[in-house]
């Protein structure tokens, strides 16, 4: 080999070098992007978890298997938001369903002794209507649910 093959691969293996030390410290930083997400998944600071999931994403698009992490990261941050959702639903749909059902009781009985007032029924129909938006966004967050776990196992 003489000294004109030399010089040429001195420069080659620079910047191969280069490449591959760059390339373990954006492993290493987006590892470390994954593990902050996860541990504000345990501290239940979802919007923090889910700002370092979308960082990990949007700057280390080339690194396909923490991508794939993150992605079942995800899958669990919205599982477990949707899952206290459902909790926080459910619990204000028996109140509404309680309160419904008192109310409706009540304006029957005044329908029955004719004095029934436009305000009562107004009310009536107010929380009829909270009660049957509540339905609607537990069954959408059911749902949710489902099809999150669906994903999960495939």
């Amino acid at each position: 080999m003489n000294i004109f093959q030399s010089i040429r691969i001195i420069p080659v293996a620079f910047v191969a070098t280069i490449f591959t030390a760059c390339g373990n410290d954006a492993q290493r930083q987006a590892e470390d992007l994954l593990r902050e997400a996860s541990e504000r998944i345990e501290q239940g600071a979802f919007t923090e978890a889910r700002a370092a999931i979308d960082s990990l994403r949007r700057t280390y698009p080339e690194l396909v298997e923490v991508r794939r992490k993150a992605l079942r990261l995800h899958q669990e941050l919205e599982l477990k938001r949707a899952q206290i959702s459902l909790a926080s639903t459910d619990s204000l749909l028996q109140i509404a369903n309680r309160e419904y059902e008192a109310l409706q009781t009540k304006v029957e009985q005044d329908k029955a002794a004719l004095r029934t007032t436009p305000e009562e029924l107004t009310l009536l129909t107010k929380t009829r209507i909270w009660r049957d938006s509540l339905r609607t966004q537990f069954e959408v967050l059911g749902a949710k649910i489902r099809y999150i776990r669906q994903k999960q196992k495939e």
